[in-house]
């Protein structure tokens, strides 16, 4: 059976490395008066945030920022710990890089993220991830988030296939809504089981 993909793209967070914002959260409560859920709501999932995300500010520059939102005094290097140290390995996690190391050099695969180049440093040093796709298209570089245009319009450049051959998955279901409706063939990410059954009914051998 023969299928119709022509080239594979894979969300980071909650597909390759699962991630809990609460245990920076955790972290950094001790050093301020706010509740977790406001820190969260603060800090996790701000402007600031999304803007170094997009590379619209420098590590330092965030670091400043972060501190004069919650009104604490953090040194940037606990900072920083604090702030990478989010990340796990789960079953799903390994069992999805495991199926895109059998489909390596059939089909070319990429890699598209909302990240920020701390997270990326560190995931860099820690993980063995990225060096197992053929394109890395990473928000802090490309000025853009998903579901922007600009970032989806980046996965095109790279894959120069019709929008309908590209398989897309994420684990977030309004980032597949958007491939959706951009032209991707888009699934939601939720196992590697899952995964390896619908990539195998596309007709791709994993």
């Amino acid at each position: 059976m023969g299928t119709k993909i022509k080239a594979l793209l894979f969300d980071l967070g909650n597909v390759l490395i699962d991630f809990n914002h609460y245990l920076g959260v955790n972290k950094i409560a001790a050093y301020s008066r706010l509740e977790n859920k406001e820190i969260y709501d603060l800090f996790f999932d701000s402007h600031i945030t999304e803007r170094f995300e997009e590379g619209k500010l420098s590590s330092k520059k965030f670091h400043f920022e972060v501190n004069k939102l919650l009104n604490i005094n953090l040194e940037y290097e606990n900072f920083v710990n604090i702030w990478n140290d989010i990340f796990f390995l789960t079953k799903r996690n390994t069992g999805c890089l495991e199926l895109i190391k059998k489909l390596s050099g059939k089909l070319p695969i990429a890699m598209v993220s909302n990240i920020n180049k701390l997270h990326y440093e560190y995931l860099k040093e820690k993980f063995d991830i990225f060096g197992h796709f053929d394109k890395l298209i990473l928000s802090f570089e490309v000025g853009a988030r998903k579901p922007k245009k600009e970032i989806y319009e980046e996965v095109i450049k790279f894959f120069k296939c019709d929008k309908s051959k590209i398989f897309y998955t994420d684990d977030r279901a309004d980032l597949i809504k958007a491939g959706k409706v951009f032209g991707f063939y888009s699934t939601v990410f939720t196992s590697d089981d899952k995964l390896a059954r619908e990539l195998r009914g596309l007709g791709l051998d994993v």
